[in-house]
């Protein structure tokens, strides 16, 4: 539950003004009586009443529930003995912070039901002690019925923004690592076989450098061009862990696209509103490597990108005029789509093709790392 100084609003003034004058209300009530048993009953209700419900706000599992039965039966005698109804929004606010779905409802409805009982008996008991703030009674019991819902609901959704953060905060690490794991992958795939040939070809040279020095000029010259390709490679790695954006990667697909006769036509706003940093590297990586497979593999004359946003997603279709892709596109040869798979599965993220008049592939990702109240895939 919620710590005592959860009792009152946190921020508005008018609140607090208004919680403290029905505080003060009792008083006014129990006074008004000519008798002095009648006076010390209400002054011993009254402290009875604050009493339990700071309690209710330290006490946990069932015996919430025992001090809240307590309140709402303080509340009923008030409202007989005194036509004081204004207690019950005190306990409507508790019980708006019961964060247990049950145990919610069911207080929820014991409250309703009791003060409404109450009320009803209360105008055939004295009716003149009720009709002159029927106005004020019917505020009160409005407000027993939609305050316990208002709380409830904005503590449900304050609870869920604060698992969000939580799952970003993951997310981000699993990221972090993923990335880790990519490099490493990369390093082996790339620079290992390549180191393993140098050290074999340098052992060769070692062997023929005296026998047959022609042969061992030419393993050093495989030697240099083999170090001068892993060179490369590094600088590709290197840059390809740096951070790159949507807007920037667009640029430099349209140099590349150019420089292979291919026209680019851009429908969309590249710019996703409000997209958290690891949306764009992933869509950028994946554009990237989409731009790469139109300029190596489709033979198109024509490439057109589209950006659209929506509520829940970011996507990115990447069309082509070229020859398409067989059926079984996953086995295609160095069309690089598994990876656009891989990092798009990490963000729960998806890749769709189609093959019909050239190749189409359509990038989507869930909004969900810009706001994690959201997030759930679209059908196309």
């Amino acid at each position: 539950m919620h710590s005592w100084y959860s009792i009152f609003p946190k921020n508005p003034w008018l609140s607090i003004y208004a919680w403290i004058i029905f505080c003060l209300l009792p008083f006014f009530f129990i006074f008004r009586s000519s008798s002095l048993i009648e006076i010390t009953i209400g002054i011993v209700l009254l402290v009875l009443f604050f009493v339990s419900y700071r309690l209710s706000f330290k006490a946990k599992s069932g015996i919430v529930y025992m001090w809240l039965s307590f309140e709402m039966v303080i509340n009923i005698i008030m409202t007989l003995l005194f036509g004081f109804v204004y207690f019950a929004l005190f306990t409507a606010f508790f019980i708006g912070n019961i964060r247990h779905t049950t145990g919610f409802f069911i207080m929820y409805g014991l409250h309703i039901a009791t003060t409404l009982g109450t009320v009803i008996l209360g105008f055939f008991i004295e009716l003149q002690l009720f009709l002159p703030q029927l106005h004020f009674i019917l505020i009160c019991l409005i407000g027993t019925v939609l305050l316990p819902f208002n709380l409830y609901y904005r503590n449900k959704r304050e609870n869920l923004e604060g698992q969000l953060e939580v799952a970003k905060e993951r997310i981000s690490e699993l990221m972090v690592l993923e990335e880790r794991q990519r490099i490493a992958r990369d390093l082996h795939d790339t620079l290992g076989q390549k180191l393993s040939l140098i050290g074999l070809k340098s052992d060769l040279v070692g062997k023929l450098i005296s026998r047959d020095p022609k042969r061992a000029e030419k393993e050093l010259l495989d030697i240099r061009q083999t170090a001068s390709s892993m060179l490369n490679e590094v600088r590709d790695l290197v840059s390809d862990m740096r951070s790159t954006n949507i807007v920037n990667e667009l640029t430099r697909g349209e140099q590349i696209l150019q420089a292979a006769d291919i026209k680019l036509i851009v429908n969309g706003n590249p710019t996703f509103a409000a997209s958290s940093p690891l949306i764009e590297n992933v869509l950028s990586m994946c554009m990237k490597e989409a731009i790469t497979n139109v300029v190596k593999h489709s033979y198109a004359s024509l490439c057109k990108i589209t950006f659209v946003q929506l509520a829940d997603s970011y996507r990115i279709h990447i069309q082509d005029n070229g020859i398409g892709m067989p059926d079984n596109y996953s086995h295609f040869p160095g069309s690089g789509l598994n990876g656009i798979h891989e990092r798009l599965e990490f963000v729960n993220g998806y890749l769709k093709v189609d093959t019909d008049n050239g190749t189409t592939l359509k990038i989507s990702v869930p909004a969900v790392l810009k706001q994690f109240t959201k997030g759930e895939e679209e059908s196309d």
